[in-house]
């Protein structure tokens, strides 16, 4: 008689896209502290991956190039995990236990939403795990408690995004060919803040209806990232990573977020390719990525 198979518990996959802020304008501070920024956003096809599968009692690990630098008690993914609960429970939800597993290949506090993005990623991953479903308001809701960035990476798709980083607007944009490459030197994103010039500034105009990549890095060039000049005089890397993406013709190169991650977009794979092959081996202790941005819907 054929043994019955052992039943595999359902493993549910989600991928965490690195947060690539194309511009980043700074247009104001609240009473509270809080700078009010006005910032376009595009996500890249690669990031993190986090994996979910039913368990007995809940566990977590992290595994990756990054993994050591994380902790496994005081965790954005244990946070999403907590926070989602708790709002299934009290809309009458499923949920259980669960086995949480981090592969962390992107850079830690890097200016790519690495942390947000994981945990954007943990509540989309444990809906489709416990087949269960909040109104978008309610979902948008434990996203913010989370960070401000929580929201626009729950979407991971191109936005535009005002005030704290909570009003958001679907963009169009074209996908495009990108190289990330980051120093691997620290920066501090309060002693960036602290030394701005202004908090003031112009915001971001009209976005170019135009599906054309060439034409959309036109129109990016007179985009800023207010936060790259502070970011520059902390960590001269930062600097150097421009200078290094933009001999490697790439057609728009900005910092992106408070860094130190800097990106070039290319019009073609091929020129991308090239970039990020000379690049690494230029400075092969740097981190360097190949990869493509999402695009935004039409």
């Amino acid at each position: 008689m054929t043994p019955f198979a052992e039943r595999r518990p359902e493993r549910i996959v989600e991928t965490a896209p690195a947060k690539i802020n194309l511009a980043l304008h700074v247009t104001g501070r609240r009473d509270d502290g809080y700078h009010l920024l006005d910032s376009l956003v595009t996500f890249a096809e690669d990031g993190d991956e986090l994996s979910f599968e039913a368990s007995d009692s809940d566990s977590f690990r992290i595994t990756g190039r990054f993994g050591s630098g994380l902790s496994t008690d005081d965790n954005l993914v244990l946070k999403a995990r907590n926070l989602l609960r708790a709002a299934l429970r009290d809309h009458g939800q499923p949920y259980g236990a669960v086995s949480i597993l981090l592969d962390k290949s992107l850079p830690i506090a890097s200016g790519i939403g690495g942390g947000s993005a994981d945990a954007a990623a943990t509540l989309r991953g444990l809906l489709r795990l416990w087949k269960a479903t909040l109104p978008g308001e309610t979902l948008q809701q434990v996203a913010l408690t989370l960070g401000a960035d929580v929201p626009m990476c729950l979407a991971s798709t191109p936005l535009r995004a005002r005030g704290i980083g909570d009003a958001l607007e679907p963009v169009s944009m074209p996908a495009a060919p990108m190289v990330l490459v980051n120093p691997l030197t620290p920066v501090s994103t309060p002693e960036i803040f602290r030394r701005l010039a202004r908090r003031d500034n112009d915001p971001i105009g009209a976005m170019p209806p135009s599906a054309d990549v060439t034409a959309w890095m036109r129109s990016l060039a007179a985009l800023r990232n207010d936060l790259q000049p502070p970011a520059e005089e902390l960590v001269p890397e930062i600097a150097e990573a421009c200078d290094l993406l933009r001999q490697s013709l790439a057609g728009y190169v900005r910092m992106s977020g408070s860094g130190a991650t800097c990106f070039g977009l290319y019009e073609t794979e091929a020129a991308a390719m090239k970039a990020a092959l000379a690049l690494s081996a230029y400075r092969p202790n740097w981190y360097v990525l190949l990869t493509r941005t999402v695009p935004g819907e039409r």
